[in-house]
C-alpha cells in the first residue's frame, strides 16, 4: 500500500474506542485497532525474537511492513476501461482496476509479526479463555496460541482459565504448555472448559491486573467478543500493559467482514452425514421423508452449503428465506409434487428457519439463554409434526418420516484437515497482534488477507445468506425447489440489500473498448 499519509486521523467518539480511524486521498479509509502507545507514553520496544529463529532465518519479507493494509470489500470482476486506468491494486495476485474517482473504500491492518515487538518474552504472562458452546477446532486455537508463544518467542507463561469468563474469578487456572497442549487438536471440545454468560467486567480485570496478566486471548462468538470489547475499555481506562485479542467462534458462520468462522468447514462435512442417513432411510421406504435439521441461528450458510455438496437433498429450508406450509406454491404441495415424481425426498432446515410460523401457534418466544441468544424452538421437530398431520388428515398419501438431529455430534468433533491449518492462522495472527502491542482487536481473513479488526466491526451486525445472490440461485437450481417467494417478499429483501460497491462496471465505462473477466472468490 506504500507509506500512509493519512488527511485525517481520528479516535472514535466516547464509549467506543476500539476503533481509530485514518483517512487518506481517493476516499482511502483505514479502521484501525488499539495500540498500547495510545494510552501508554515511553513504551520500550524489542527486537522482535523471530530474527533469531531458524525456523524463520530463510524466509523472504517475514515481517509485515507497519503500513501493510488489507481492503474490506474485493470486486469479483475486472473491467479495464483504457480511458479512466489509474490505479491497480494487486490482491493474492489478482488485478483489480477501479476508477480515477473511484473510493478505495475500508481498510484494516494487515496481521502478522513486526520488526519490532512491545513486550519481553520473559515477562509475558499470557492467558487463555474460551466462551459460549462448543465449536469444531476450539483445542487446535488454544494448542497453537501456546507453541505460537512458545516456539516463535519464547513465552512460557501461559495460563488457561476453566469454564468460561467466570473462570476468571470463580474457578481454577489450567497452566498451558506445549506438552500439555501436544494432542488436543485431535479431540473435540476445548479442554479449558467453557460457559456461557458470567460476565463481570470488575472481576474479570481485578483478576487479570491481580494475576499479573498482560496477554489475554478471548475466544468465542459475538457475545463473548462484545465482552472482550468491555474488558479492553476497562484495561485502559486503568492505565494497564494488558493486550486483549480475540479470536472469532461461530460454527454458523454469521461474523461479518471476516471471509469465514473456523469449524464451520468441518460442520458443512459432518452434516453430509447427516443428510446421507435421511436420504437412505428416505428411499428405502415408500413415500419416505428424511428430515435433517442443522445449526444456523439465524444464518442458514451451514443447510446451504451441506445441501449443495450433498445433491441429494430436495428441499433447503433457512432462516433468511421465509416459506409458507399450505396453499398453492406452499411447502406441503412442494412435497406431495416430489413424492409422486420420485417416491422419496429429503428436507434439510436450519435451526432458525421458521421460527414465525411457530411463535403463531407455541407461546414462550422471548426466553434467553445466558448469552442473551433468543432460545428456539425446535423447528425440526415441528415441521416433521406438521407434516405429519398434513399427510394424515388428507388419507391419500401415506408418507414414512425420519427426523434427524445431529447438532451436538458436529459441535463436539474435532476439526478437519482444512480447520486445523485455519486455527493455525487465526491463533498465530493473534500472537503476531499481541506481543506487537496491539489490543482491542479480534483477527480473521479479510479477502484471503489476515487482519486485525475492531470489535465493534464484527459484533454490529450478523453475516447472513444474500437470497438475492448467485450462490442462493445456485442452491434453487441443484435442489429444483420453489423459492416460496411471493414478489411482495423479493422487493422487500431487496430494499434491504447494500448499495453495490462503487467500482468500475460495464455500463459504466466510456471507452467502447474493455475487457471484462471473472475472478475465482476469494472465500
Amino acid at each position: 500500500m506504500g507509506d500512509l499519509k493519512p488527511a485525517a486521523k481520528a479516535m472514535c467518539p466516547a464509549g467506543n474506542v476500539q476503533m481509530k480511524v485514518v483517512k487518506g486521498d481517493f476516499g482511502y479509509v483505514l479502521e484501525d485497532v488499539p495500540h498500547l502507545s495510545d494510552y501508554l507514553s515511553d513504551l520500550p520496544t524489542y527486537p522482535n525474537p523471530l530474527r533469531f529463529n531458524p525456523a524463520y532465518s530463510v524466509v523472504k519479507q517475514y515481517f509485515v511492513n507497519v503500513d501493510d493494509t488489507v481492503a474490506q470489500r474485493f470486486l469479483g470482476l475486472v473491467v479495464i476501461c483504457k480511458c479512466e486506468l489509474e490505479m491497480l491494486w494487486f490482491s493474492s495476485g489478482l488485478q483489480i482496476v477501479v476508477h480515477t474517482d473511484s473510493p478505495r473504500g475500508t481498510h484494516f491492518r494487515r496481521a502478522g509479526p513486526r520488526q519490532k515487538v512491545y513486550f519481553d518474552p520473559a515477562e509475558v504472562h499470557a492467558c487463555i479463555v474460551t466462551c459460549g458452546g462448543l465449536c469444531p477446532g476450539l483445542n487446535t486455537v488454544i494448542r497453537e496460541i501456546v507453541c505460537g508463544l512458545y516456539h516463535m518467542y519464547g513465552v512460557s507463561k501461559v495460563l488457561g482459565i476453566d469454564g468460561g469468563y467466570k473462570g476468571f474469578y470463580a474457578r481454577n487456572t489450567v497452566t498451558l504448555t506445549p506438552k500439555v497442549v501436544n494432542d488436543i487438536h485431535k479431540r473435540g471440545g476445548t479442554i479449558i472448559g467453557t460457559s456461557r454468560g458470567g460476565h463481570d467486567t470488575g472481576k474479570i480485570v481485578d483478576s487479570i491486573q491481580d494475576r499479573g496478566i498482560n496477554q489475554v486471548f478471548i475466544i468465542g462468538g459475538d457475545g463473548t467478543q462484545k465482552g472482550a470489547a468491555v474488558i479492553y475499555e476497562e484495561i485502559r481506562r486503568r492505565g494497564l500493559k494488558v493486550s486483549v485479542a480475540g479470536i472469532p467462534k461461530t460454527i454458523d458462520n454469521d461474523i461479518p467482514v471476516i471471509d469465514r468462522s473456523f469449524g464451520f468447514d468441518t460442520a458443512v462435512e459432518e452434516a453430509q452425514r447427516a443428510i446421507n442417513a435421511a436420504h437412505v432411510e428416505a428411499e428405502s421406504i415408500e413415500n419416505g421423508i428424511g428430515v435433517v435439521k442443522l445449526m444456523g441461528r439465524y444464518s442458514g450458510f451451514i443447510a446451504m452449503y451441506a445441501t449443495l455438496a450433498s445433491r441429494d437433498v430436495d428441499c433447503c429450508l433457512i432462516p433468511e428465506s421465509p416459506f409458507y406450509l399450505e396453499g398453492k406454491g406452499g411447502l406441503f404441495e412442494y412435497i406431495e409434487k416430489r413424492l409422486k415424481e420420485n417416491g422419496h425426498m429429503v428436507i434439510v432446515i436450519a435451526e432458525g428457519a421458521g421460527q414465525d410460523l411457530l411463535s403463531e401457534s407455541l407461546q414462550s418466544m422471548n426466553q434467553q439463554d445466558a448469552s442473551g441468544n433468543k432460545l428456539l424452538k425446535d423447528v425440526g421437530l415441528w415441521i416433521s409434526q406438521r407434516i405429519k398431520s398434513h399427510f394424515g388428515r388428507q388419507q391419500k398419501l401415506a408418507i414414512n418420516l425420519k427426523y434427524i438431529d445431529p447438532t451436538y455430534m458436529i459441535r463436539a468433533i474435532p476439526s478437519n484437515a482444512a480447520d486445523n491449518v485455519y486455527c493455525t492462522l487465526l491463533a498465530q495472527s493473534a500472537v503476531h497482534g499481541a506481543m506487537a502491542g496491539y489490543t482491542g482487536f479480534t483477527c480473521g481473513p479479510v479477502n484471503g488477507r489476515h487482519s486485525y479488526i475492531p470489535f465493534n466491526h464484527i459484533t454490529e451486525k450478523q453475516n447472513k445468506v444474500v437470497i438475492t445472490d448467485r450462490m442462493w440461485a445456485r442452491l434453487l437450481s441443484s435442489t429444483n425447489q420453489p423459492s416460496f417467494l411471493n414478489p411482495k417478499d423479493v422487493k422487500e429483501v431487496l430494499e434491504e440489500e447494500e448499495p453495490p460497491t462503487q467500482m468500475l462496471e460495464g455500463e459504466n465505462c466510456k471507452d467502447s473498448k474493455f475487457a471484462t473477466k471473472d475472478i475465482p472468490s476469494m472465500s
